[in-house]
């Protein structure tokens, strides 16, 4: 099966988790709605558009590997206040002013947590049969996507290009091992990967399996769906490089 490989990098990234009250947390890995949103924004889908991100994010295979751990290994925190009323216009790419459709809020204070200086690779594929959407489609609105991608929130500009190409594998993950890695990630020996159930290989064991609440119902807009998840490790010596072959590592007669 082809997969297509994503690059996230960025000064500051925010994969976002449960938000409490005024602290909006971040997880270590992309979730399924961040994705959905990432790659409708690069399509040029509208957020009111909900059924076409729910058949998305219904589709969306994806396993994610860190190759590069954030500066410190530490999130960083930004205090923001705001007081934005329904007059307040923002930037918009259309070179227009665009007003707030919903109501303002005033004298707000919140805690936004972000991941610095942070790469991760992805691996995706689309199942089933859906729309006339395919992998094909979205690494060419990735290469000219219809508004500037920003990784999670919008300061978080990548630094790097997206689109890495595709690469072949029985699952997901096999995909994402047969991927280069992109860093050395300091003086660490491995490299840390989150996959679907169902979707790993033989060669990495899972450290912990447990249900992730990281999708949305683009319906009614709440939060809200879970699914089945790995986490483990992997020998950077391993993942292919200069000096290792792709095939070394996952062999289809193993998988």
């Amino acid at each position: 099966m082809n997969h297509l490989i994503l690059a996230l990098e960025a000064p500051l990234m925010a994969f976002g988790g449960e938000t409490v009250d005024n602290y909006g947390v971040v997880r270590w890995f992309p979730a399924a709605s961040m994705l959905t949103g990432l790659l409708a924004n690069a399509l040029g889908w509208r957020r009111t558009e909900g059924a076409r991100h729910q058949s998305l994010q219904d589709r969306l295979v994806f396993a994610a590997r860190i190759d590069r751990e954030p500066a410190a290994g530490a999130r960083l925190t930004d205090f923001q206040t705001a007081a934005i009323s329904k007059r307040d216009s923002g930037w918009t790419t259309r070179g227009a002013p665009e007003g707030r459709e919903g109501g303002g809020y005033t004298n707000t204070l919140r805690y936004r947590d972000y991941l610095a200086d942070m790469r991760l690779t992805v691996a995706l594929r689309l199942q089933g049969d859906g729309s006339e959407l395919t992998t094909e489609r979205l690494a060419e609105a990735l290469q000219q996507p219809f508004r500037p991608l920003f990784i999670g929130r919008k300061p978080c500009l990548p630094s790097a290009r997206l689109f890495q190409g595709f690469q072949d594998g029985a699952t997901v993950l096999a995909a994402l091992l047969t991927t280069p890695l992109a860093e050395s990630n300091g003086g660490a020996q491995t490299v840390r990967v989150l996959w679907p159930e169902g979707e790993g290989v033989a060669e990495v064991r899972s450290n912990r399996a447990y249900m992730l609440t990281d999708q949305r119902n683009w319906i009614s807009g709440l939060h809200g769906g879970g699914r089945m998840v790995c986490e483990g490790t992997i020998e950077k010596n391993l993942l292919p490089g200069k000096k290792t072959e792709a095939s070394q590592i996952v062999k289809d007669e193993e998988l």
